[in-house]
Order: C-alpha cells, then structure tokens, then sequence
C-alpha cells in the first residue's frame, strides 16, 4: 500500500525537476555554442560567415577605430662638425624648396657662419602634414636660442611664406654675492659655495698677472665676487654674466677689481680703486737713466775671449744706482748665484719671471717669498760676479725660457683719467652699495 506524500515533499520534488531541467538547458546551449565556436576555428567557410554577418550589424554596435594625430610634432637635433642648415634641415623630413626659403628668411637677421658646433635647434612641424608614412614634412615654425636672452624665430604663414623675428625672453635678473675662504684649494673652496666653473676660470684670469696660483695660494686667504645671474619663468637659471668686481685677499693683502667698460673705445678690462689696470706691463729699462751696452743675443764674451749667447741685456750706470722691480711680483730667489753675482729673480706670474744680476747690494728688508709692485726698488747696480764693470744684467723669462726684453712683446696695461676716472669711481661706489644689498638679501 503506497504511503501518501505529505505536501512538503511534494514542493521538495517540484524544485528538484524545475532546477534539472534549467541545469539540463543551459547546459545544451553551452556546448551548442562551444560547438559552433570550435567550428568557427576549424571551417573556414563558417568562420567567413560568421565575420561577414559581423560586418553587416548596425554601425552604432559596432567601435570605430580611432587613429590620433600628434599634437605636437617637433623635433630637436644639435649642429655636428661638416653640417650645413640645409643638409640639417633635409634630413629631419624638410624638402629642399622648403628649407631654401626658410634659410632665406633666416639670413636676414641672422649670419649662419656664427652657428656654433653643438647648437640645439628645433622644428616644429604642423599637425595637418601627417600621413601614413608617418612623415612631418610641413613646417610650422624653427627657432634656436641666440644667446640666453634671444631667440631666433622663423614662422611659415598659410600661404607657405616664411618670416623670421628675435624674440626677446622675459627673464628675472639679481646680483649674486660669493665668497669663501680658503683651507686647500681656491677650487675647492669656490665650488664648496657654488660658484659657477666658468667664473671661477674667469677670477683665476683676472688675477694673473698679479697671482701665481700654483704657488702663492695659501691657507686662510679668501676670495669674493660679485655678479648677475638671469632667471626663466620656472625659477631656473639660465645665465651667469661675467664678474664685475672681485677681490682676493693673500696673506691679508687685498687685490680688489672692478668691470669697467669705456665709453669712448668700448673696451672692457678690470681696474683696482685707483684706476690702474689689472693687466700690467713689465718695465724694459729697471734702471733710470741707464745706457744699452749689451744687447740680447750671440757675442763675443769680454772676459772669456770667444762668442757665446748672451741671454739678457746690460745696462750701463754707476755703481749704487737703483735698481726697480720690471712688475708687480714675489722674489722667487735673492742671493749670490755663480756668475751672476748677487742676483734676484721675480716671479710676476704664471708666465712671467725677471732676473737682475750683478748687483752691489739689496734693499734692506728684501727676501724670498716677500710681494714687491713694479717700480719699487728692490737692489743697486753693482758688478759682482764675472763683471768688467758697473751694470745691471736684465732677463725676461717667459714660460721658462729666457727671451729678449727689448723685443718680447709684453701684456700692455693703462690707467683711467680724467672723466673715465670719474666715470669709473662712481660705478665703484654703485657697486659697493649693490653688494650690501646683495650680502642683505
């Protein structure tokens, strides 16, 4: 006798056949679509089929394929040795017709000749000369930097002329003030305080021909600039001008330059407070009132009988006559040398020595290593050594080797006068206030 289904297991039963049935279903449409899915891949007819009926759907079911212009299409490239404008031009994608009339365009302001090896230069190419090919041929606009300041310029218009201009950049300027003191190095000590490379070559320039740097700098001795540096509009430097005044103090004696550009010729040099060029020439006669009475070159030697190089010149005067330092230096060496007798040797710089022999005495107080300026009196004419009389023997030694006084042609320096002085001495006490303001800031 068959039991009766209570009414739950009855909606039990009813459940399990519907979610069956729905199982079995989707089951048959996933390998229905597996099935034509692996047909697509294997039957090259079905699959064309399929991609033509795909092809046939509504435009708006279907995602156009997008392809996007460049925005901005430039290019930079630098000047190499051997490179023309034109061959550089034509070989970023400018045709010949083109680049000719933007050279034209160029040459009126601008000498190509001055285009330095290494300048960056810049294309940019319109929008509108895309194609396939992936080529900008179009020019829209070429431009370099002249110098920090200037920029050339060359725009093509729309009917393909081309112009060019010198646009201006607008830059922030300030004075900069920098000084540090020395513990090893003047090298060392102006990169410790940031100071650009290319003026700390220039300081060391200035300073030549009162400075040996290889040997007169010392501990403690202290160096300071004044300059003008230029400003983009994102804060970053973009120039450093030259030095316009400096100072380097040796063993506390402070050498002090200023910038001064004249007027009159335009020539700039740099000038201590008094109006003296830093560029100093050596005296070719140390002794006033002096006779020539050997020249520089072969002769024959009046004591030993027989021709030998003479590599100096003699002046003839009475013993005790002064004898003057040729130039601002340091006695390099003061004592009895040989044939020389008692001789001095200066060191006026880098390049520079005079020597002086056969002297009588020295001036009281003189000795190696001691800073003399040109003019002072540093011995007496004498004839010590192998002398046949009273007289100053006079060297110029240049890079180490002895060259003839007379004839050596040698750094020429002037002195401000008059108006120029005045000129000079009121930009000085500008300068003084600029660095004031400048130590404040």
């Amino acid at each position: 006798m068959l039991r009766q289904i209570p009414p739950i297991g009855v909606f039990v039963l009813w459940l399990t056949v519907l979610f069956g049935v729905t199982f079995f279903s989707d089951d048959v449409f996933y390998k229905s679509q597996k099935k034509s899915l692996d047909t697509f891949a294997n039957d090259p007819i079905e699959k064309k089929i399929h991609e033509t009926q795909q092809a046939n759907l509504e435009p708006d079911l279907v995602t156009p394929k997008v392809i996007e212009k460049p925005k901005n299409i430039i290019k930079h490239f630098r000047v190499k040795k051997g490179d023309t404008l034109m061959k550089v031009l034509t070989s970023n994608g400018v045709d010949k017709k083109q680049a000719a009339n933007l050279i034209a365009a160029l040459k009126t302001i601008y000498d190509l000749r001055s285009l330095p090896i290494d300048h960056q230069l810049s294309i940019h190419f319109s929008t509108d000369s895309y194609n396939a090919n992936n080529k900008y041929n179009k020019v829209k606009s070429f431009s370099f930097l002249k110098n920090y300041k200037e920029r050339i310029f060359v725009s093509r218009d729309t009917t393909g002329n081309f112009t060019s201009e010198i646009k201006i950049r607008s830059l922030k300027t300030k004075d900069v003030y920098v000084e540090g003191q020395i513990s090893s190095s003047l090298y060392e000590a102006a990169l410790s305080q940031r100071m650009p490379l290319k003026l700390l070559m220039e300081l060391i320039r200035i300073y030549s021909f009162d400075v040996d740097f290889q040997r007169e700098i010392q501990r403690g001795d202290s160096f300071s600039i004044l300059f003008k540096q230029h400003w983009n509009a994102d804060g970053e430097i973009v120039h450093n001008d030259t030095i316009e005044w400096a100072k380097l103090t040796l063993s506390g004696k402070p050498l002090e330059y200023a910038k001064y550009t004249s007027p009159k010729s335009n020539h700039t040099d740099y000038y201590n407070r008094e109006g003296k060029s830093v560029k100093k020439t050596l005296m070719r006669t140390p002794v006033d009132g002096a006779r020539l009475s050997s020249r520089f070159g072969k002769r024959k030697h009046p004591i030993l009988g027989f021709t030998k190089m003479h590599r100096g010149v003699d002046f003839a005067a009475p013993k005790g006559t002064p004898i003057m330092a040729a130039g601002d230096g340091v006695i390099e060496a003061v004592g009895r040398k040989g044939n020389y007798g008692k001789y001095i040797r200066i060191r006026h710089n880098s390049t520079y020595k005079t020597a002086y022999g056969h002297l009588s005495r020295y001036k009281r107080g003189l000795k190696k290593g001691k800073r003399v300026k040109q003019g002072t009196i540093i011995g007496y004419v004498g004839s010590t050594g192998r002398s046949t009389g009273p007289h100053l023997h006079y060297e110029v030694i240049k890079n180490g080797k002895k060259t003839n006084p007379l004839s050596v042609r040698l750094p020429a320096g002037d002195t401000l006068k008059d108006n120029e002085l005045k000129i000079f001495l009121n930009q000085l006490t500008s300068i003084d206030g600029r660095i004031q303001k400048a130590l404040a800031d």
